[in-house]
């Protein structure tokens, strides 16, 4: 792991973002404190303990400080960011979930086969979807807590629509995995009577049948995200 301390990190990428890679530029203590959002006199230790440390070359002229990165400083940052990077790429790309499976109140099979609904998912996910929805409790809060985040993710949308009586909520799909053995689509919707511990699966096929699947059951679900 790098020798940098945390609070060191702004200050040599702030450095950096000036040129001092190659040259001395010069800054202040109360400059360099505001970019990096801290006091004046934090942003002066911060120098000290660099240039103590051998990360940083420092010229002092009246309240002027000229600063260069040394090979070592920069050395250091390339450490850290090829751990950042290696952590970042190696992230799944994918949300699991785990619940228990549920029966719903039959509303599914009626708005999924809405013509409004239909046309748009063949266009946009390659399938009408068996009518229904399999309903999924969640029954512990950190996975009641991760679905929130599909409220503000892009998924593939299916766009609201009216029948000239009433208007129908939009429905964002995100690409899933069911127990390893079944493809479908989790669904966010725009309007729902389900609470947060409840979400929705639907697919080409009827899930209860091809994961072999009864009220009970237990359900492990990867979900595709955007990186």
């Amino acid at each position: 792991m790098t020798e940098l301390k945390i609070q060191h990190i702004l200050t040599l990428s702030y450095l950096l973002s000036k040129g001092a890679k190659h040259n001395y530029v010069t800054i202040t203590t109360s400059s360099l404190g505001k970019n990096i959002k801290k006091s004046q006199q934090s942003a002066s230790k911060h120098l000290l303990e660099l240039e103590q440390n051998k990360f940083i070359d420092r010229i002092i002229s009246g309240r002027n400080i000229s600063v260069k990165i040394t090979p070592k400083g920069f050395t250091e940052m390339v450490k850290l960011s090829a751990i950042l990077r290696k952590s970042l790429d190696s992230s799944p790309s994918y949300v699991e979930l785990k619940g228990t499976l549920v029966s719903g109140m039959g509303e599914g099979a009626y708005y999924m086969g809405l013509k409004g609904y239909t046309k748009q998912f063949q266009s946009k996910i390659g399938y009408v979807p068996f009518p229904g929805t399999l309903n999924v409790r969640l029954d512990q809060k950190i996975h009641q807590e991760a679905i929130k985040q599909f409220e503000t993710l892009n998924g593939v949308k299916i766009n609201s629509f009216s029948d000239g009586k009433r208007t129908y909520g939009w429905v964002k799909c995100f690409p899933a995995r069911l127990n390893n053995l079944a493809n479908c689509e989790l669904i966010i919707l725009e309007r729902t009577h389900h609470d947060d511990s409840i979400i929705e699966l639907i697919s080409k096929s009827c899930l209860r049948k091809t994961a072999k699947l009864k009220d009970g059951s237990k359900i492990s679900i990867k979900i595709k995200i955007n990186s």
